[in-house]
């Protein structure tokens, strides 16, 4: 009885992987219609973000990347989507998709894996870490 509920509270809620998911969803559509203003709130001012080549970002250079004025992004579809509950206030939430769309009117298509990092700071999910793949 002590043991299960112990585990109870160690163990992250259903509810927690709800508003992680409902916090992904979200950060997914901010990035798509190029909301530069959810994307600020919802990512930590020490974001670190490596890109497709590797190379280490941060914050501004995640947002100056899908905010590019000639770039239009198509909905993505997510495929082989997991969820890794980190305890009660991370998680890290990875998927593969092909990102597309038109950069300064031509057509662009890349097939990426992706991993996103969230914390909840101050009651509230931010994004910390983001890490970005090809595929070949």
């Amino acid at each position: 009885m002590i043991l299960a509920a112990l585990l109870a509270l160690a163990l992250p809620a259903q509810s927690d992987r709800t508003a992680i998911l409902a916090f992904a969803d979200a950060f997914d559509r901010a990035q798509l219609a190029q909301d530069e203003r959810a994307m600020d709130a919802m990512i930590a001012d020490d974001l670190v973000f490596i890109d497709g080549a590797g190379k280490r970002q941060g914050k501004k250079e995640f947002i100056a990347g899908w905010t590019s004025p000639g770039d239009r992004f198509d909905p993505v579809v997510l495929v082989d989507r997991q969820v890794v509950l980190l305890g009660n206030d991370a998680a890290v939430v990875n998927a593969e998709t092909t990102l597309g769309g038109t950069s300064n009117g031509q057509r662009f298509a890349s097939r990426i894996r992706f991993a996103d990092t969230f914390r909840r700071v101050g009651g509230k999910w931010r994004a910390v870490h983001i890490q970005v793949t090809p595929i070949r």
